[in-house]
C-alpha cells in the first residue's frame, strides 16, 4: 500500500465493518498496525482466537463493545505535555493571537481528541493567566471534544490525583486548582468556560470560527487519507489567521498550501490566507456606499429611536447636567421633563440605584467607558431589580468632552437564572458526593493494582500467570464499578420518585381552605398546611415539631385532647367536635373539628389528623 500499511487480513475488515454497522464507529481510517495489535490483545483476553470467533462474541456480549473499544482508544494525556511547546505557546503564540483581536472580542479554541480533559485545562490555565480571570469567564470559550464518552465523563468531573498535577508549576496549582481530600479540582468559576462534548473527527462536523486548534499526537492514529480529509476539516473550522498546534510526532509536510509553519520544531502553524476575503470586503464596502441616501432632516427620528430604546439610559452634560433621559428611564427612576435641564446631583438617580457621581467623574477625566457590576435597586415595591450600568465618555469632533451616556441594563432574569443554577449545581453536587467517594475508594485500589502490574511487567515468564489474574481481579472491579453505577442511578430515580410525591402532597395541602394539622403518636405536628395559618396565624416552621399542647394559638386544643386520643388509639376512629376559638385576627369564632386517625404501615394508628373549619356566623 502506498502509506506502508500491511495487506488488508479480510476477516479483520469484517470486524471493523461490524463495528461500524452495528455501533457507528468507523475504525476504517486508523492504521492497521496498531489498531490490529489493540484487537488482538482484547481477543486474547476475552480468550477468542479468530475474528469470527470474535464478531460472535461482540454479537452475544453487548458489554464486550465498552471493553474494546476503551481498548483501542489509548488516552495518553498529561497537562503541559511537552513544556517547551506549552512555554512557547504561552510566550509567544498567545500574546500574538490577543494582539490581532479587539479587547472585547470573543476567543474561540478547540481541543479534540482532549481524552480525560487535561490538555483542555492546560489551554484554560495558559488562557487566563494571560487576560486575567475576569476577561476569561467573559471572553474565553474552549470547546473539548473526544470520541470516548468515559474519557469526557471523568473530563467534566475536573479532578485529579496528586500525580496529575506533578507538570503543573506550585503556584500555578495553588491558583486554579482547589485541594480537598486528597484531589485537585479544577476552578469552578473558569470551569464553565470549558465545554466538553463528543466529536468524531473523522464523521461529524467540525466546530467553527476557532481562533486556537489543539490536536496533538491524535493525528499519527490515523492514515495518511484520513488525516488529509481531517486537516481539511480543521482548515475550515479556524478563522482567518488562526492558528493549529499539533504533538511532537506529526507533521504537515505535504499540507503547505492551507497551513504555515509558524514553529516547525514545535509544529505551530497558521491557517493560509488567500485573497477572497480581501475581495469580497471591497465589493461589499463598495456597493454599500453606492446606496448612500441623504439623510438629513433625520433629528426627530433620532429623538424617536433614542426614547423608545428597550434600555434605560441618561445623557449627562460636561457639566454634570442632565441633558437626556429616554422613556425607559423615566418610566424605571421615575425622571421626569422637568428634570431636564437640572444638575445631576439634585436627582435621586445620582445615588440611587448606585453612587452615579463618582463614575460619571471617572468616566469623563479618563475618558474611557466603565461598567459597574451587580448593582441591585429594591423599589418601594419590595421588589429586588438588578442592573449592569455602562458609562461612555462622548467625545466632540474636536477631541472635547460633550458629556457621558449612562446606560442601564436590567439584568434581574439573568441573575435570577444564575442563582437558579448555582442552586442546582449545589444540589447536585450533594447527589453526587456518596458516589464520589465510592468512586475514590474504587480508584485508589484500581492505582494499586495498576502499579503492582506494572512491577510484575518487569519480571521475568515465571511470573506471567500471576499479572494474568491480577489483571482479571481488574476487570472484575470495573463491573463492580459499573453495577454501582447502576445502583446509584435506581437510587437516583427512587429519590425524584419521592420528591413528586411530597411536592403531590404538598399541593394537596396548600390546596385545602380547611386548616389540616397532621400529628405524630406523640402529638406533635408533622405538617401545618397554609389553611391553619390563616386560621391562627401560626407558621408552619413555628408550627411544625411542636407539641399540640404547647401551641400558644386561639384554639382550646386542651378540649381537642380526648378526641385526638382517642384517634391515636383506635385506628377506624372518626369524631367531629365543635368548638369555640380565637382567629388570627382575635374575632371569637365557632370552629369546626374533625378528628381522624392516620393509618401506618403496619396497619395502627400511626398519628392523627385534625381538620378545622370556620363556620359562617
Amino acid at each position: 500500500m502506498s502509506d506502508g500499511q500491511p495487506i488488508p487480513d479480510h476477516d479483520f475488515e469484517e470486524v471493523l465493518n461490524y463495528l461500524k454497522e452495528s455501533r457507528g464507529f468507523d475504525f476504517t481510517g486508523y492504521k492497521r498496525t496498531s489498531l490490529m495489535r489493540r484487537v488482538r490483545h482484547r481477543m486474547a483476553q476475552a480468550g477468542v482466537d479468530t475474528y469470527p470467533d470474535y464478531i460472535d462474541q461482540l454479537q452475544v456480549n453487548a458489554d464486550e463493545f465498552g471493553i474494546l473499544f476503551n481498548t483501542i482508544l489509548i488516552n495518553v494525556t498529561a497537562f503541559f505535555r511537552d513544556p517547551d511547546a506549552w512555554t512557547y505557546l504561552r510566550e509567544e503564540v498567545i500574546p500574538s493571537l490577543l494582539a490581532e483581536r479587539g479587547p472585547d472580542d470573543p476567543i474561540r479554541v478547540w481541543s479534540a481528541g482532549c481524552a480525560s480533559g487535561e490538555e483542555a485545562y492546560s489551554l484554560a490555565i495558559a488562557l487566563a493567566e494571560a487576560v486575567g480571570p475576569e476577561r476569561f469567564r467573559q471572553q474565553v470559550k474552549i470547546y473539548a471534544t473526544d470520541v470516548d464518552a468515559e474519557a469526557l465523563t471523568h473530563a467534566r468531573h475536573a479532578s485529579y490525583v496528586e500525580r496529575d498535577v506533578q507538570a503543573v508549576p506550585p503556584e500555578l496549582v495553588e491558583k486554579y486548582f482547589d485541594h480537598t481530600n486528597g484531589r485537585y479540582s479544577f476552578r469552578k468559576d473558569l470551569r464553565r468556560s470549558v465545554i466538553f462534548g463528543r466529536n468524531d473527527l473523522v464523521q461529524d462536523a467540525p466546530i467553527s470560527r476557532i481562533d486556537l486548534l489543539v490536536c496533538r499526537n491524535t493525528l499519527m492514529y490515523f492514515n495518511q487519507e484520513t488525516q488529509a480529509k481531517i486537516l481539511g476539516r480543521f482548515h475550515f473550522a479556524l478563522a482567518p489567521k488562526g492558528l493549529l498546534f499539533l504533538g511532537k510526532a506529526e507533521m504537515l509536510l505535504s499540507h503547505s498550501r492551507i497551513f504555515d509553519p509558524i514553529d516547525l520544531k514545535r509544529r505551530i502553524f497558521r491557517k493560509a490566507t488567500t485573497g477572497h476575503g480581501v475581495a469580497a470586503h471591497f465589493v461589499s464596502h463598495t456597493m454599500v456606499h453606492d446606496r448612500r441616501v441623504d439623510l438629513r432632516g433625520m433629528d426627530e427620528l433620532r429623538e424617536h429611536a433614542f426614547s423608545a430604546s428597550p434600555v434605560a439610559q441618561v445623557v449627562v452634560t460636561a457639566d454634570d447636567v442632565v441633558a437626556l433621559a429616554n422613556r425607559q428611564a423615566e418610566n424605571t427612576f421615575g425622571i421626569s421633563s422637568k428634570d431636564i435641564g437640572r444638575p445631576l446631583r439634585d436627582l435621586d438617580i445620582s445615588y440611587r440605584p448606585v453612587e452615579l457621581r463618582g463614575y460619571v467623574e471617572q468616566a469623563r477625566l479618563e475618558r474611557k467607558s466603565l461598567r459597574v457590576k451587580d448593582v441591585e435597586w429594591l423599589r418601594s415595591t419590595g421588589e429586588s431589580l438588578w442592573f449592569e450600568v455602562h458609562l461612555n465618555p462622548l467625545v466632540g469632533s474636536d477631541n472635547t468632552i460633550l458629556g457621558v451616556s449612562v446606560v442601564f441594563h436590567d439584568v434581574t432574569s439573568a441573575r435570577r437564572l444564575l442563582e437558579d443554577l448555582e442552586h442546582a449545581n449545589r444540589q447536585l453536587e450533594s447527589a453526587y458526593e456518596e458516589l464520589q467517594s465510592t468512586n475514590e475508594e474504587l480508584e485508589t485500589t484500581n492505582e494499586e493494582l495498576q502499579s503492582t502490574v506494572e512491577e510484575l511487567e518487569t519480571t521475568n515468564e515465571e511470573l506471567q500467570s500471576t499479572n494474568e489474574e491480577l489483571e482479571t481481579m481488574n476487570e472484575e472491579l470495573q463491573s463492580t464499578n459499573d453495577e454501582l453505577q447502576t445502583i446509584n442511578d435506581a437510587l437516583r430515580e427512587r429519590t425524584t420518585e419521592l420528591d413528586q410525591v411530597n411536592e403531590f402532597l404538598e399541593s394537596i395541602l396548600t390546596s385545602l381552605r380547611a386548616g389540616v394539622v397532621v400529628l405524630d403518636v406523640q402529638m406533635r405536628v408533622l405538617a401545618w398546611n397554609t389553611g391553619a395559618e390563616e386560621l391562627w396565624g401560626l407558621r408552619r416552621d413555628e408550627a411544625v415539631g411542636e407539641h399540640l399542647l404547647n401551641l400558644d394559638i386561639g384554639l382550646p386544643v386542651a378540649d381537642l385532647r380526648p378526641v385526638v386520643r382517642s384517634a391515636l388509639g383506635d385506628v377506624r376512629f372518626m369524631e367531629e367536635v365543635k368548638v369555640t376559638a380565637v382567629n388570627r385576627r382575635g374575632r371569637e369564632v365557632r370552629v369546626r373539628v374533625v378528628c381522624s386517625s392516620l393509618h401506618g404501615n403496619d396497619g395502627q394508628p400511626g398519628g392523627a389528623i385534625l381538620v378545622m373549619e370556620q363556620q359562617e356566623d
